[in-house]
């Protein structure tokens, strides 16, 4: 029980206390969460995908071996936020926001600081996170603005946001100047990393906003199950796919915290955007964020 209250007091409690801040100051600063995520997701997201690849260093077999495992976990996330929504006998448009719910754990502003304050004395967990962050976020805003357009306009629509997505924009150039190993200008490099490092509190102080602007939120089954699908179901997934990809120890343990994380803030704003059922999605943010206390501090016990 002690190591439990530890790590929830050291680990959980300053990664939700940014959130809490948003909450409590948004009304009184009349904060606009959808210009703060907006903001998060077209300038701090692509910045901080290009500081890490253009700069992070480790061996290509290891980082190709940890991304398939971080992509075929969130995909299998995907796949079983779709297979309870068709269980369920929901229509398309509900099953593609349970297959958003599924896919989008919460791996940057979440996962990145909870793996750095859990293995505070193991550098390498710090990479491997990165690295898992950058695998699911890739494969998610793939999966996620693709079927948040698929019900719209369908595969052509689909791909062409895909394509546009700020992300999946930045990363091409990163990936160009670390294989040639380019030294880019300080004044360059320091705006960037600037803007990278904003990505974290802006994102959580956003979600905090935008959970304080969503209020109280509407209970029901769809709600439950898309929750207990991404909080239990994912880090499950990965659990079992650690052997299947040989991993165990830190690289294990990494990818299961990963699994873990609540429903991301991108999540509701690609809902927002894409207009696909955004109540819903705010909703099972809040939601699987608060359900996050218990579950993340057990999973965080247990690696």
């Amino acid at each position: 029980m002690a190591a439990l209250f530890g790590i929830f007091l050291n680990v959980i409690v300053p990664v939700f206390g940014l959130v809490v801040v948003g909450y409590a100051i948004s009304p009184r600063l009349k904060l606009d969460s959808r210009t703060l995520s907006r903001v998060a997701y077209y300038l701090f997201v692509p910045a901080f995908v290009f500081d890490v690849m253009s700069r992070t260093k480790v061996s290509a077999a290891l980082a190709a071996g940890l991304s398939a495992y971080g992509i075929v976990t969130a995909l299998l996330a995907a796949g079983l936020g779709y297979l309870i929504a068709r269980l369920l006998g929901r229509d398309a448009k509900t099953t593609a926001a349970f297959v958003l719910i599924g896919v989008f754990g919460n791996t940057g502003n979440f996962g990145l600081p909870m793996v750095r304050f859990r293995f505070p004395d193991q550098p390498l967990a710090v990479e491997y996170s990165t690295i898992f962050f950058l695998a699911i976020l890739i494969v998610s805003f793939v999966v996620g603005v693709a079927v948040a357009n698929f019900h719209k306009g369908g595969v052509g629509r689909a791909m062409l946001a895909v394509v546009k997505t700020p992300a999946l924009l930045a990363l091409p150039p990163a990936l160009l100047i670390n294989a040639l190993d380019i030294a880019l200008p300080p004044f360059l490099t320091r705006g960037v990393d600037l803007l990278a490092q904003a990505m974290i509190p802006v994102m959580l102080i956003a979600l905090g906003a935008q959970l304080a602007a969503a209020g109280r939120p509407k209970f029901s089954g769809d709600l439950v199950w898309s929750s207990v699908a991404r909080l239990v179901g994912a880090p499950l997934i990965a659990l079992a796919l650690a052997a299947l990809f040989g991993f165990s120890g830190l690289e294990r343990a990494v990818g299961v915290i990963q699994a873990a994380m609540p429903t991301a803030v991108l999540a509701s704003i690609i809902a927002v955007e894409n207009d696909l059922l955004p109540d819903f999605v705010i909703s099972a943010v809040l939601v699987s964020t608060l359900l996050s206390l218990l579950t993340l501090t057990v999973v965080l016990a247990i690696v």
